[in-house]
């Protein structure tokens, strides 16, 4: 039996199963969980999620972004914008059931013993236990018959900075920016999220979310996530970067986890092809 994770597969469903079949998984002894952003941009959102959700048990995934904005269009509190490809997608009769489906999954999740997997990343003055906490505080929503409400109201960038004691709506748009949309933060603690530059190209005034201290994070524990396609992956013994870029012509990427926060993991890749983009 292993764990698999794997990057935004956006909608790119050949380049799924094939990295799949590279990687050997084996869905009756295997389990693979995603960072996020199932759809959008690829050209089969409809396959990507009709297949993902055939897995049954040996799938999990957290939300992203584009996963969230999908329950947003089905609702009808947004319209689709071409590029995204999902109109499929959204006239298939199989929405309802994907989108209940999509309802249950977290924001965040424990892949393995120490290894937190999120779509954007962990904000740094939170820790795992934390983490999961403020995830469980949205799924309890996503999962109740006022998930609209929240859905319809989740569209903003404030408050910017996070305090124990926020409220209502403004306490869970902040937990769904930190965990689906960030990537930079000043200074002082205020995310930012026009910038989606790679580091090294970034105002001097912004720092990569994983570059600020943490004091909560453990030496033994590591950070999954996705998101952030300009990285084109993060190799570092506690923050392993899975968004490689494979809807923009570069790759899908998998890895096979073991229990060490090192770079023991088995990578597997696949180069995008012309269909899926």
């Amino acid at each position: 039996m292993a764990t698999f994770v794997i990057g935004d597969i956006q909608g790119c469903y050949d380049g799924l199963r094939q990295l799949l079949d590279i990687a050997k998984f084996k869905p009756e002894h295997d389990t693979l969980i995603a960072v996020g952003d199932l759809v959008a941009r690829g050209h089969d959102s409809l396959s990507t999620l009709t297949f993902l959700h055939s897995l049954g048990d040996s799938f999990q995934s957290v939300l992203g972004n584009h996963d969230l904005h999908l329950l947003a269009l089905a609702s009808g509190i947004k319209k689709p914008h071409p590029k995204d490809f999902l109109q499929p997608l959204l006239d298939s009769p199989m929405l309802d059931s994907l989108v209940h489906w999509l309802r249950q999954k977290p924001l965040a999740l424990e892949a393995a013993t120490n290894t937190l997997v999120c779509h954007a990343g962990l904000y740094p003055q939170w820790s795992f236990s934390d983490a999961l906490q403020l995830s469980h505080e949205v799924s309890q929503v996503l999962k109740s018959d006022s998930w609209l409400d929240m859905i319809s109201a989740m569209y903003g960038n404030g408050p910017e900075f996070w305090r124990k004691d926020i409220q209502g709506i403004e306490r869970l748009r902040f937990i769904i920016n930190a965990f689906t949309r960030m990537r930079y933060l000043h200074t002082d603690g205020a995310m930012e999220f026009s910038c989606k530059l790679p580091p090294e190209q970034a105002p001097k005034h912004l720092q990569p979310w994983f570059t600020l201290n943490n004091p909560h994070l453990q030496p033994q524990q590591r950070v999954i996530f996705g998101h952030w396609a300009a990285l084109l992956g993060l190799r570092h013994p506690q923050f392993i970067g899975l968004d490689t870029g494979y809807v923009w012509g570069n790759q899908l990427t998998v890895i096979k986890l073991t229990e060490e926060s090192d770079f023991s993991d088995q990578y597997y890749q696949v180069s995008a092809n012309t269909f899926d983009n």
